[in-house]
């Protein structure tokens, strides 16, 4: 293929991405979306002052989260390259657009190692890899304690079965942990396969990370886990301010763990949230029109404005980089 041929490849594929994303984005916006106009209705008869401050703190954590993000990106790329904080921005929100239409959001793997040279590309998913591992892990462990206490406060079990859940529970997340600290292991057992054995160039970059750098992208991934978990908090305290503030974390945080193991397209993820939540905070408030609107309003928030942003940078990207 010719370098010109390249160029105008490299171009339409680019422009196909930005479209799919806002024509995703756009079709669900221009359907019925009884959320967001539920969530308008109800924020009309809250002083505006309060709306606004709410709002933009709630932008601004957003802007925190996805920023807490790009750090442990640079963080973890370290072992590959030196990027700026600046790239790893970049990067972090051109593969939000890309997730937007991907099942599980697996563009966003594609967007993010594609500001990464060439040659590293596949090397930057598993060492991005890492970093979404110690995210599930935080996600786990505090979804997990706080489903114990969920389970202990609301639901009716033989005392039995509940300590039964609790040992298996607890036995879980040290072994996660466990794992999770050890992922060197992971490598050592992808390398006793034998067709795999072949691509250890690739995979072994996981291995190269030591205890205490993994305990550097464990803060950074409790950071976000608490940045988006009090948006959570602001926008149903906004909505709802009669519900006690522990019984609304837990219950936030329970809805964050049943979340993050169910599949979705990150577009279609509202309904899926939306189901979530209904039937989960039924256990704290019978306002169910207020904890959709809310959890639609922060879905609108976390990830379809940054979709949005990245787009901008997704023209920054060069398919054909044969960089070291």
């Amino acid at each position: 293929m010719t370098a010109a041929a390249k160029k105008i490849f490299s171009y339409l594929l680019k422009a196909s991405i930005v479209v799919l994303a806002f024509v995703f984005i756009y079709s669900k916006f221009l359907g019925k979306n009884d959320s967001l106009k539920q969530f308008e209705v109800l924020i009309s008869v809250i002083s505006r002052n309060q709306v606004i401050y709410t709002l933009t703190a709630v932008v601004l954590l957003m802007v925190a989260n996805w920023f807490l993000e790009s750090l442990k990106w640079q963080y973890l790329a370290k072992k590959l390259t030196n990027i700026s904080v600046w790239v790893a921005v970049e990067a972090v929100f051109c593969g939000l657009t890309w997730a937007i239409f991907t099942p599980n959001r697996i563009g966003e793997y594609g967007g993010r190692v594609m500001f990464l040279p060439n040659r590293k590309r596949i090397h930057g998913i598993f060492a991005m890899a890492v970093g979404a591992f110690a995210q599930n892990v935080i996600t786990n462990l505090v979804g997990i304690l706080a489903s114990l206490w969920f389970i202990y406060y609301f639901l009716s079990l033989n005392t039995w079965l509940y300590l039964g859940i609790m040992v298996l529970s607890l036995a879980f997340l040290g072994l996660f942990l466990m794992f999770y600290f050890n992922i060197s292991w992971l490598v050592i057992w992808l390398n006793r396969i034998k067709f795999l054995r072949k691509y250890n160039r690739f995979f072994e970059i996981m291995g190269r990370y030591n205890a205490n750098e993994l305990w550097v992208v464990f803060g950074y991934s409790l950071a976000r886990f608490f940045v988006f978990s009090l948006q959570y908090y602001l926008v149903i305290n906004l909505l709802l301010p009669n519900i006690p503030f522990f019984n609304m974390m837990m219950t936030v945080f329970v809805f964050l763990f049943i979340q993050s193991a169910m599949p979705s397209l990150d577009l279609l993820d509202i309904g899926v949230r939306s189901f979530t939540a209904l039937h989960l905070f039924l256990y704290v408030t019978n306002q169910q029109i207020a904890i959709i609107a809310a959890v639609s309003s922060i879905w609108l928030i976390n990830l379809i404005i940054p979709a949005i942003i990245g787009s901008v940078f997704v023209f920054k990207l060069k398919f054909f980089d044969r960089t070291a």
